[in-house]
């Protein structure tokens, strides 16, 4: 796996923060909970027709992600919160980030997601998932799209591929980090994982934490 270049990636040492957000041009898809008063006092009546359920493609290539539902809700599927390796370094902020560090303290997994407003590329989930990146290290898209690589991550249930994904990597001495992320362009929304660590296996690291936590889709 190639390493970024630190210099044309010139936000590198910002992930030696416990936590990044993103910038404001993203914000995290967070549910809004109707308000009692606001809610219907009635329960309607049932309908003879139930609402069609519109099915999920089979996997979420870039090309499959256009064929979600508008409807569809994307969220990590949280693999560590019970397992004995790690535990929780900042829970979320209320913005769709949070992270895990190992109990021996060497690695860190930092996790966002949200909605991306205008830095979702149209029609493109590759473009996308780039543009998440280019936002977070301080780059550009097209130096991402340079230096990057493309990655997998889990789809409903751990240990099972089937997301396409972008990456990037940078080192520092004995420090290294692996970033991914996934964007979905027809719904303006993105996800990412941040695995970093000193003086351990980075890429490991990053096969236990994208095994143990799936990218989970709701219809």
């Amino acid at each position: 796996m190639p390493l970024v270049r630190a210099s044309r990636l010139a936000a590198v040492a910002l992930l030696t923060a416990a936590l990044l957000p993103l910038s404001g041009c993203l914000y995290a898809q967070i549910p809004v909970e109707t308000p009692a008063a606001d809610r219907p006092t009635t329960t309607p009546a049932p309908s003879d027709t139930p609402d069609a359920v519109e099915e999920l493609p089979a996997s979420l290539t870039f090309a499959d992600g256009q064929d979600l539902p508008v409807t569809a809700y994307i969220e990590w599927g949280d693999g560590l919160i019970s397992d004995d390796g790690w535990e929780v370094d900042a829970p979320d902020d209320g913005n769709g980030n949070w992270s895990y560090i190992t109990r021996d303290g060497t690695c860190t997994a930092q996790f966002w997601q949200g909605t991306l407003g205008d830095v979702a590329v149209a029609g493109d989930d590759s473009a996308t998932s780039d543009a998440i990146i280019a936002t977070i290290v301080g780059a550009t898209r097209e130096e991402v799209a340079t230096y990057g690589t493309d990655g997998e991550l889990g789809y409903q249930a751990g240990g099972v591929g089937g997301v396409d994904a972008r990456q990037v990597s940078g080192e520092d001495g004995d420090r290294t980090w692996i970033m991914t992320a996934r964007g979905f362009s027809r719904l303006g929304v993105g996800l990412y994982v941040i695995a970093d660590c000193t003086g351990a296996d980075v890429e490991a690291i990053l096969g236990e934490i994208t095994e143990k936590n799936a990218v989970v889709v709701t219809p």
